[in-house]
């Protein structure tokens, strides 16, 4: 069965490059977005140079779009010091705004309330329709709620991984508060109980929950709670991984639409589910569409087993290494022109369009 996804869109990616560049780069990433199905990606601003200023924003800006082959969005990051007056002068150049409110990679982390809340005031001020992307775990969740409830922002709750946090999420949704919910599949295939095989490889943040938690995502993405499944896609060297102080994060990008695939096989969603999850709804939280003649075309009848070799990510490892999917993308296609054909990415650097 060939499943066509108009437009599949990832809203959570960590790319790497610039300073980071050593870990992977926009070219090796963007290229591996294409081997994953994707259209288009949003990248988050917590790597090195942070993306907190205009000066760091126009320099991601400029390597985007000299280097990416996938059509792509750059978030803005919200400082700990503050910066809500360079909001007006970059509005127009973001897909959004992410807010860290617990310990992440980087140092953007805001665990005030009164200094989340200028944020929030702030963007309100500025912007209608973009909406912020945060990082809240347990009861940060609730402290953010009453932030949207305040202000009536759109908020995109990133890697939500705990029933409690599920609960409190899908209360606010009955509230009729303006919020979507993100989920990654490595909180939705993996537990805590794998780190004893995965070792560092299955760390990052938020951390692997119990499988009580898993049960809690499915049941989530059932009933309609849960809008997005992201990728948190966070390369580091394989090195890195296996030293004294592992980096937290992992590969996602060649992986989820496949295991979304292996969802569809086992009867936990439909294909009509699969791209609402991947596709219409990120299109429409972001208030994006894609060019005419972008498609995916997704085989899900065809299974596999994951394997480094094969993957296009520079650090060429993943989490989820010898698992069998059911879901292979044949084909990727952006404004009509093939740039994936399910073996080789066929688009060249630089040929990536700004989404938003």
């Amino acid at each position: 069965m060939i499943l066509e996804i108009t437009g599949a869109l990832d809203p959570h990616v960590h790319l790497r490059d610039l300073d980071w560049a050593h870990k992977a780069t926009f070219a090796s990433e963007t290229a591996a977005a294409l081997a994953g199905g994707y259209w288009a990606i949003f990248d988050m601003p917590n790597t090195p140079p942070a993306t907190i200023t205009r000066s760091a924003l126009d320099i991601k800006l400029r390597r985007m779009q000299e280097t990416a082959l996938c059509d792509w969005g750059i978030y803005f990051g919200a400082s700990q010091h503050g910066n809500e007056r360079e909001y007006p002068a970059i509005i127009d150049d973001v897909c959004g705004l992410k807010i860290y409110n617990n310990a992440t990679t980087g140092d953007l982390l805001i665990a005030d309330q009164q200094v989340r809340e200028a944020h929030y005031r702030a963007w309100a001020a500025t912007n209608t329709r973009k909406p912020i992307a945060v990082h809240a775990e347990e009861q940060t969740v609730a402290d953010i709620l009453a932030l949207v409830r305040q202000y009536r922002v759109f908020t995109h709750f990133c890697h939500i991984s705990t029933r409690e946090e599920i609960d409190l999420l899908r209360a606010a949704k009955v509230e009729g508060l303006p919020i979507s919910v993100g989920v990654t599949p490595h909180h939705l295939y993996l537990t805590q109980d794998d780190l004893g095989t995965l070792g560092s490889l299955g760390l990052m943040k938020p951390e692997l929950k119990t499988a009580a938690d898993r049960a809690s995502l499915w049941e989530a993405i059932a009933d309609g709670t849960v809008d997005v499944v992201e990728s948190d896609h966070a390369p580091h060297t394989l090195a890195e991984k296996q030293s004294n102080k592992p980096p937290f994060g992992v590969p996602g990008l060649e992986t989820t639409i496949p295991l979304l695939g292996l969802a569809v096989h086992e009867g936990r969603i439909t294909a009509e589910r699969l791209v609402e999850l991947v596709a219409l709804n990120p299109q429409r939280i972001f208030g994006v569409q894609p060019p005419a003649g972008t498609i995916t075309r997704l085989d899900l009848s065809a299974s596999y087993v994951i394997e480094r070799s094969k993957l296009h990510t520079a650090p060429r490892w993943s989490p989820f290494e010898g698992i069998r999917v059911f879901g292979r993308v044949r084909e990727v296609r952006i404004g009509g022109n093939v740039v994936f054909d399910g073996e080789n990415v066929r688009a060249v650097s630089g040929s990536g369009r700004r989404a938003i």
